[in-house]
């Protein structure tokens, strides 16, 4: 990441009380996701202090949004059927006011996948967009290169590559990395939390995504409630690493360490700066 000289730790307190508004008002969050990850996600809601529900019905995923706080749309396992139910989906929330994070899993890797989170993106008004560095290149469209799933690399400066990203969509954009983004396409949050292990584990940007839709639910402020949720996230990483012997023991203290985090240890040991 390029450095930037003038940078503004976040004040921990601002984190610690969303994750406490989480706990507090257990906000449901309605998943139209990943099969692969989908029980990770919904147990790492569980974590977050959230309710997941996993609907992708076209039949009911209206319905199923009136009853939620926030919409989580994840295309890692991408199929016709399922980007026609996010539409539907997607409308009811934008007519209620909910937020919807947006998961282009895997943009950049196949014309259909790239198309989809582009139709996504122009017919939804997207919340937030979460993605790695290789899928936020390709939506920025300053140079990102996917392979599968996993990013591998952009052209551009990160920096410059998630501001074009958020003044392109016009979303809050969070690009995952070994130091997260997040920006409006004005403020940007640099967050330094996290683990090494969680690269080595599938599904921890799944459940990044939905660890950010929780949070997106319980704030008026996108920008801090997604930087947030990627400190904590990261912090239980972080905490997870400390005793793992591998990436499977890692994955059981990922959702362990989530569930034990207190609004307490976010404010002490979140590491977000303003840049």
């Amino acid at each position: 990441m390029t450095e930037v000289s003038s940078r503004r730790p976040v004040d921990g307190g601002i984190p610690a009380g969303m994750l406490a508004a989480v706990r507090q008002e257990r906000p449901l969050i309605h998943h139209i996701t990943n099969s692969v990850t989908i029980n990770d996600c919904a147990n790492i809601t569980v974590c977050a202090g959230a309710a997941p529900v996993m609907a992708d019905a076209p039949e009911e995923v209206a319905d199923m949004v009136e009853a939620a706080s926030a919409l989580v749309l994840n295309i890692g396992t991408l199929s016709v059927a399922q980007v026609e139910a996010m539409l539907i989906a997607g409308r009811r929330a934008n007519d209620l006011g909910i937020p919807v994070v947006l998961d282009p899993v895997g943009a950049g890797a196949t014309e259909f996948r790239t198309a989809s989170a582009r139709r996504l993106l122009e017919a939804l008004d997207i919340a937030v967009l979460k993605g790695n560095a290789g899928e936020i290149g390709v939506i920025a469209g300053t140079g990102g290169s996917v392979r599968g799933v996993d990013s591998a690399g952009i052209a551009a400066d990160p920096l410059a590559t998630v501001r074009e990203c958020a003044r392109s969509t016009g979303a809050v954009v969070a690009m995952t990395g070994e130091t997260d983004l997040v920006t409006d396409g004005g403020r940007v949050y640099a967050v330094r939390n996290g683990s090494p292990l969680m690269e080595r584990l599938s599904g921890t940007g799944c459940m990044a995504a939905s660890v950010t839709g929780a949070f997106a639910a319980v704030a008026d402020d996108l920008l801090a409630s997604s930087a947030a949720a990627l400190a904590a996230f990261g912090l239980a990483g972080e905490r997870a690493e400390a005793g793992a012997r591998g990436p499977y023991s890692f994955r059981t203290g990922l959702f362990d360490e989530f569930a034990a985090l207190t609004p307490d240890d976010l404010a002490r040991y979140a590491r977000i700066e303003e840049l």
